[in-house]
């Protein structure tokens, strides 16, 4: 992408859409113009232009919610961007995740908060295979940082490596057997359980959904 071939608007403002690498969530929509852009290409972390403060802000300055990103796109028109980041923290200022948590046909109570149930079903309700698992994989995250005594990902953690491999070996017969069977539901759920166990390793492991999400879209391109 050349700089020269982005159209900013009266203003010298362009339109910039986040989007997690790893789940491809739409996290923020925010405007850059060309020294934020520019700045933005130099550090690899997000810089916006804000209309209300009129001043250059570097995202998660303050707040420590940073954005590396990993890819920049244009659009046919020229007149908006794509970043695709790695998102540190929330993006949001309300302490969601994503700025687009509000469901419009089922709205959020009052507090606008959501639990973490409702949370991967609204993911799941979009029919985001990748939203899910990356909420998931922040979920795992999450569970690994602050080692809860009840949560059970953070009791697998604590068992290392080998318990982890045992619980994916024992999956990964589960999905053979339930596929042998032709029993779809089976499929469904045991296919979740090895999913997840997977999850579990690469946390464990230090490698990232986008990491996966790399290594299949390079053998695409053979």
């Amino acid at each position: 992408m050349n700089l020269d071939q982005v159209r900013f608007d009266e203003r010298g403002l362009v339109p910039a859409i986040v989007q997690d690498a790893e789940s491809g969530e739409v996290l923020m929509l925010a405007y850059m113009n060309g020294e934020s852009l520019t700045r933005t290409l130099e550090t690899g972390e997000t810089h916006f232009w804000s209309r209300s403060r009129q001043e250059l802000w570097h995202k998660g300055e303050t707040s420590g919610n940073t954005q590396a990103v990993v890819a920049m796109r244009l659009d046919c028109d020229g007149d908006a961007l794509l970043l695709r980041v790695l998102q540190k923290g929330v993006a949001c200022h309300t302490g969601q995740y994503s700025c687009f948590y509000r469901n419009i046909e089922s709205p959020m109570p009052s507090d606008g908060q959501e639990s973490e149930s409702s949370s991967l079903q609204r993911d799941a309700d979009a029919g985001s295979l990748g939203e899910v698992l990356g909420g998931l994989a922040r979920r795992i995250h999450e569970r690994n940082v602050d080692r809860p005594e009840s949560s059970y990902t953070a009791k697998l953690l604590n068992g290392g490596i080998d318990r982890i491999l045992k619980k994916i070996g024992e999956e990964s017969g589960e999905v053979i057997i339930a596929a042998k069977n032709h029993k779809r539901g089976e499929i469904l759920w045991e296919s979740a359980d090895l999913l997840y166990h997977l999850m579990v390793m690469w946390e464990a492991e230090g490698v990232h959904p986008v990491d996966i999400a790399r290594e299949l879209a390079g053998r695409g391109r053979k």
